[in-house]
């Protein structure tokens, strides 16, 4: 009986969560030991990081790996898909209708080389950029109205090789910056709960 009282209890407590403060936090990134530490992971770190912050671990779940977070009464469910990068959007759509989280409340985190390392940039909407993932969750949402976290990954790579930069680990000068990067990402993505996007835009864009 008492998995039977716990089901229930479960379900009563993702009910009474306002569908509102409820957001859908997507890092980005390709599943493998092989790509933990690459560029183009950036977006597990960064609700890597966020989870290590509020003690919350990750738990293997449908098309992906969940934790879910409480940061001033909003809800974050941190995904990372397991889709691979081409297929993110299939993830996406799938958390956002189970969970029933508005469009508004998805921010999706990627790398991004046209940025200088370490840079956040932030908009609620926009074009997939060439992104892999962006472009999937642009096909499966069938809109680009929807929020996205861009870190800087930088352009430092010679001609015909950024598909090895990319997929590549980042050298001891990021290492070495990453860390702070990392709680700063982490403090944006909550303030975009807490603060909305356009006070995120403004205080974090930049940076």
């Amino acid at each position: 009986m008492k998995w039977l009282t716990s089901l229930f209890s479960k379900r009563e407590e993702k009910e009474d969560i306002d569908p509102m403060k409820k957001y859908l936090i997507v890092g980005l990134g390709n599943i493998g030991a092989e790509y933990v530490n690459t560029r183009h992971n950036i977006g597990f770190k960064i609700v890597d990081r966020i989870a290590q912050q509020e003690g919350a671990s990750f738990e293997t779940a449908k098309l992906g790996a969940m934790a879910k977070v409480s940061v001033k009464g909003r809800t974050l469910f941190l995904l990372k898909p397991n889709t691979y990068m081409n297929l993110s959007g299939k993830a996406i759509k799938y958390w956002l209708d189970q969970e029933k989280i508005p469009l508004e409340n998805l921010l999706v985190i990627t790398d991004d080389l046209n940025l200088p390392f370490g840079t956040i940039r932030i908009k609620g909407k926009g074009s997939d950029g060439g992104h892999n993932g962006l472009k999937s969750t642009q096909q499966l949402l069938n809109t680009a109205d929807y929020a996205r976290f861009r870190f800087g990954i930088s352009d430092d790579f010679k001609k015909g090789k950024q598909v090895d930069y990319v997929l590549g680990e980042w050298d001891a000068e990021e290492t070495a910056k990453l860390s702070e990067r990392l709680d700063m990402s982490s403090e944006a993505v909550k303030s975009f709960a807490l603060a909305g996007l356009g006070n995120t835009m403004s205080n974090f864009n930049g940076k």
